[in-house]
């Protein structure tokens, strides 16, 4: 994971269809260099972190398993 600010924002923030209106989520786009950027949608200009794909894909997976079920509750 890396939270350099000198990656660039290749695509649009986009968040889940999951997220409540009151905004309670956090936002994902692609960077340059292959990376994913993760930021909190409440705080738009606040920091970004980065992410490899790789680690993505472990979060996903594990979310989709129901491995962080605990944290929601």
């Amino acid at each position: 994971m890396s939270n350099t600010s000198t990656n660039m924002i290749d695509g649009s923030w986009r968040k889940s269809s999951f997220s409540n209106p009151s905004g309670n989520c956090v936002e994902v786009a692609e960077a340059t260099d292959g990376l994913v950027a993760v930021r909190n949608s409440r705080d738009p200009e606040g920091g970004v972190l980065f992410y490899t794909r790789p680690e993505i894909d472990a979060f996903v997976r594990g979310a989709k398993a129901g491995e962080f079920d605990d944290l929601t509750s």
